[in-house]
């Protein structure tokens, strides 16, 4: 099984890039890969075998989709793995370090989209993610 990996450094307490990461009014402020797209909702079932569901939108109105999974395994401030609604899996490590917590995201790649396009994306989500986080 081939996984793509991306990967930023937050300067944030673990419990707020946690709390960024998994509470629903942070959900909505920066899952998103670039400034024409937003997440206008997310519902988040933070335990084993819970939901959750982020609508991924055009800010123009013309698209949008629910990007959703299943949480399979949850170690507070370390560890989020998940089975996306497509079967693939995504595994979500967070390490604090010197320079700060570390999130590393490792997620199966689709077969509809190049897989540098999709990394890419993926690494604009985090990116928006360290932003906000440390702001």
């Amino acid at each position: 099984m081939t996984y793509l990996t991306v990967q930023n450094t937050i300067q944030a307490p673990i419990s707020h890039v946690w709390n960024c990461w998994t509470a629903e009014e942070h959900i909505t402020k920066w899952n998103f890969a670039s400034d024409d797209w937003c997440c206008p909702t997310a519902k988040n079932d933070l335990r084993i075998r819970g939901e959750f569901h982020y609508e991924m939108a055009s800010k123009d109105g013309s698209m949008s989709f629910d990007f959703w999974g299943t949480y399979t395994n949850i170690i507070s401030e370390k560890t989020i793995e998940i089975t996306l609604g497509d079967g693939r899996k995504v595994r979500v490590n967070f390490s604090e370090t010197p320079e700060g917590v570390r999130v590393v995201e490792e997620f199966e790649p689709e077969n509809q989209n190049p897989e540098e396009m999709q990394q890419a994306g993926w690494q604009l989500i985090l990116d928006n993610f360290k932003k906000h986080a440390e702001s």
